[in-house]
């Protein structure tokens, strides 16, 4: 999962990129609102964390643009303590939910994970498919009832696979949703964790659940 942070002061920018790439996320950051509007135009996101007040373009003229433009992500708006104004008209340009200043990276990480959710129509926090269980919240994976142990990008991979089970994604795809903007990923980069994921994941089974589609990607199909 990718997300992107708009937040002009620096110091939080930056230790929330670190609590969310701890959580397995790929993140992102802008730190003025013109260039975060260009990378939320730009880029695939599946969740962004917009702070209110930004330098230059405003973070509510910045969440009315990403509206207009047609883009759908989940928008989490971050505001001061006691701006009500700003939580209010952030809805209304078409914000998804917002997080007062100062929160704790746990509310901040409970409200991502319900918003990355809700636009799946996903009521299971658990992802599975055949014998094979994912749990986004405890980051614990298993298969015939035995756990997995996966790095950071495997993790994030089989997430988004499984979320988007029995869909072809190209490799264009998953590059945009598993690895940041600054990412040097190289051809290879995503056959190697793939392989890595099959290793651990369809080696000692019968019933390979991860498939090549030649020409197209890759895809995680229940049959």
């Amino acid at each position: 999962m990718r997300i992107l942070i708009v937040e002009d002061e620096i110091k939080l920018a930056n230790a929330t990129k670190r609590a969310l790439e701890i959580q397995k996320y790929a993140v992102d950051v802008a730190y003025t609102g013109t260039t975060g509007l260009d990378m939320a135009i730009g880029e695939d996101y599946d969740l962004i964390i917009l702070d209110v007040m930004l330098p230059g373009t405003d973070g509510i003229e910045v969440c009315r643009q990403i509206r207009t433009a047609g883009k759908h992500v989940p928008i989490l708006m971050l505001t001061a303590k006691g701006q009500v104004t700003d939580k209010v008209i952030g809805l209304d340009v078409g914000a998804d939910d917002y997080v007062v200043k100062p929160f704790s990276f746990e509310e901040l990480f409970a409200r991502v994970r319900a918003l990355i959710r809700r636009p799946k129509n996903t009521t299971d926090t658990i992802l599975k498919i055949q014998d094979l269980t994912l749990d986004p919240q405890s980051f614990k994976i298993t298969r015939a009832g035995k756990d997995i142990e996966l790095s950071t990008k495997e993790f994030s991979l089989l997430e988004y696979l499984l979320r988007n089970k029995n869909r072809v994604l190209s490799r264009e795809q998953i590059v945009a949703h598993v690895w940041d903007y600054d990412a040097d990923v190289l051809p290879t980069t995503i056959e190697v964790h793939i392989k890595h994921l099959r290793d651990k994941i369809d080696a000692q089974h019968n019933i390979r659940v991860i498939k090549t589609v030649r020409g197209r990607g890759y895809t995680i199909r229940d049959e």
